[in-house]
């Protein structure tokens, strides 16, 4: 049986929350009710304030970080700030 738990919070404090739990792809609700479940559990509180990334964002980066080291011979190196420039800004 479900019940709903009325709460005030900081308005932008949920819209972050929720917009993270969305990232993580999961809603509020669950992230939420996993708390209240570690805290029955443990009987503690517990707080961490070190941002990890997600299974989903790792996986996301190290696909990234595989192609760019098999096309590491492809990509182009620059000495300076000005050559970087001209490629990024081709004559036209």
């Amino acid at each position: 049986m479900n019940t709903t738990i009325l709460l005030k919070t900081d308005k932008t404090l949920k819209d972050e929350a929720s917009r993270v739990a969305k990232e993580l792809g999961v809603p509020l609700t669950t992230v939420i009710n996993a708390y209240l479940r570690q805290f029955v559990r443990d009987r503690s509180i517990s707080l961490s304030m070190e941002p990890q990334l997600s299974p989903k964002k790792f996986k996301e980066l190290l696909a990234i970080s595989s192609e760019m080291d098999a096309n590491i011979k492809n990509q182009k190196v620059f000495t300076n700030a000005d050559d970087l420039l001209k490629h990024l800004k081709p004559s036209v």
